[in-house]
């Protein structure tokens, strides 16, 4: 396990973490960036993430998604191999605005997840927690019970307190710090 986490904070280092002017979607502006889709659409990259949050799964949890398009190769790639492991958990992904024809859901992937399911919400980088409480509240506002909450990488500026402060368990695989140094 330490040897799968050290790979993906090197791979997040190649592939994902810049040092750069950047305005974050929170509104912040930042001097760095950390694109977490270059390595969750890396195979050896989507592998290692997937792995290392299903290690942190809470017991019972059925499902796993986040707003779209950050969680999008999360959610597929545990799904994926939960099912490889023989503890199959669905994937579900949380639209930014509803679909104006169809369904018109905020949720897709709700045939194999009923109302009631125990679901946790991911999230590629967490800043201020505001995508990733905006997924929970959609997730709720559907009839999904969130019981918990994981990111790949945790900037610490303080999102990991606000999830907290809003009754969630927050995890995160890699920290800010790890990356820097």
């Amino acid at each position: 396990m330490a040897a799968d986490h050290a790979r993906l904070v090197t791979l997040l280092r190649q592939l994902s973490y810049r040092r750069m002017r950047v305005t974050l979607a929170s509104g912040r502006e930042s001097d760095f960036y950390v694109d977490g889709k270059q390595t969750t659409l890396n195979a050896e990259g989507a592998w290692l993430v997937a792995n290392g949050m299903l290690d942190l799964l809470m017991p019972g949890v059925a499902g796993v998604g986040g707003l779209v398009v950050g969680a999008d190769p999360i959610a597929g790639a545990i799904a994926a191999v939960s099912f490889q492991r023989g503890r199959p958990v669905h994937g579900f992904l949380v639209r930014k605005e509803a679909k104006g024809h169809g369904t018109a859901r905020f949720v897709e992937g709700r045939a194999s997840l009923p109302d009631g399911a125990k679901v946790c919400v991911v999230e590629d980088t967490v800043t201020t927690g505001g995508s990733l409480l905006q997924a929970v509240a959609r997730c709720r506002a559907e009839g999904l019970d969130v019981v918990q909450t994981l990111a790949i990488v945790d900037r610490e500026e303080g999102g990991a307190d606000a999830i907290r402060a809003a009754g969630l368990p927050f995890a995160a695989l890699v920290r800010r710090a790890e990356l820097e140094s």
